[in-house]
């Protein structure tokens, strides 16, 4: 719900002109509420006077609006990503993984649902392997899976698990990360703008991330495996190894020329 302080309110109409539902009129010289709606700040957001707040809303968060990123070096640490799969064996750091939900809290989702949930595992990482690598043999014996998870990943789970008998000390689904991200949303969309905020977040940090679709799809071999990630009702759309990076590239890497039409 939406509330406007009609002690601070001046009546400049600047959130009535912003509201994208129209939902703001200005009576007597003060900007009224007419009806529930998205909810999506912005009335907050442009209000000059801080009149506004917003129920169940952590309003102390807000900060002053500034665009600090200059587009050549935004440009560059986009042009820069990697996908990492060789590790540090290092932690990360509370605060670090602290800014990546904050990044992925802040994007945008679609009628600002806001339904993101975000998973990290990363205590208790070596107990969700074992619970990973258990339906994983169990799949790759029977040649089986249950319906939602692909028929063709029958055939990656023998791979893996012929790799890991052949090599146990590379472990090729959870490349020896020290943390995995789950994001679940109501729709793929938010998920991913959510992922690639979090991903651009890691590099600020000095950190790297793989998005594995394996390890997304193999939650679903179980119910007690997204039981027990806190995922039962929710739909999981991204999953993303997190770490140190123990490989350092020294430039980017080529693109082919980008397929656009100016008009």
């Amino acid at each position: 719900m939406v509330r406007i302080d009609q002690n601070r309110c001046v009546g400049c109409g600047l959130c009535a002109e912003d509201c994208i539902a129209a939902n703001i009129i200005i009576q007597n010289n003060k900007a009224v509420i007419q009806r529930p709606c998205l909810e999506c700040g912005h009335c907050a957001a442009v209000c000059p006077q801080q009149a506004v707040s917003l129920e169940d809303y952590d309003m102390a968060d807000m900060e002053p609006f500034s665009i600090a990123l200059e587009p050549e070096e935004l440009l560059r640490s986009i042009k820069s990503r990697r996908s990492i799969r060789r590790y540090q064996p290092r932690k990360i750091e509370a605060e670090k993984l602290q800014r990546l939900v904050q990044a992925g809290r802040y994007t945008a989702t679609a009628k600002n649902t806001q339904s993101c949930r975000f998973v990290l595992v990363q205590e208790q990482l070596d107990t969700f392997k074992h619970m990973i690598w258990q339906q994983v043999q169990k799949a790759a014996e029977t040649g089986t899976v249950p319906d939602g998870v692909p028929s063709y990943m029958v055939e990656q789970y023998k791979r893996f698990v012929a790799l890991r008998q052949k090599e146990p000390p590379v472990d090729y689904l959870f490349r020896n990360a020290p943390a995995v991200l789950f994001i679940a949303a109501n729709t793929p969309v938010d998920a991913a703008l959510a992922a690639q905020n979090i991903e651009l977040m890691a590099i600020a940090q000095g950190l790297g991330a793989l998005y594995n679709g394996f390890l997304n799809c193999t939650i679903g071999l179980d119910p007690t495996l997204k039981q027990w990630l806190g995922l039962e009702d929710n739909a999981s759309y991204v999953c993303m190894l997190l770490g140190y990076p123990d490989v350092h590239y020294t430039s980017t890497a080529p693109r082919k020329p980008a397929d656009v039409v100016w008009r």
